[in-house]
């Protein structure tokens, strides 16, 4: 088990919890609030080691695209990187609906 923490800049403000996925055989879920600031922080607890840099990769590309102020939890029970960006993408979408 890992965990790995990560901070992102952001430019505007997060707009509401968000809770989507389940933590199941091959999945995650993603937990979303927003976050007084100009920072996104990022919280992966994740059952699979050694993916330190895969982690980091999929989150880079995801904030180029969003740039909320928020906190993201994740807990991860061996997920793809495609599902990973999917559950984010999911999260993103209810928050700004």
């Amino acid at each position: 088990m890992e965990t790995f923490q990560y901070e992102y800049p952001a430019q505007v403000p997060g707009r509401a919890q968000v809770h989507v996925g389940v933590v199941g055989s091959g999945d995650l879920e993603v937990l979303l609030e927003p976050l007084p600031g100009a920072l996104a922080q990022v919280r992966i607890r994740t059952s699979v080691d050694g993916y330190g840099q895969v982690w980091q990769n999929v989150l880079d590309r995801f904030f180029t695209r969003y740039h909320g102020a928020v906190r993201i939890e994740i807990n991860d029970f061996g997920a793809t990187p495609g599902m990973v960006l999917l559950r984010l993408e999911q999260a993103v979408e209810e928050e700004q609906s």
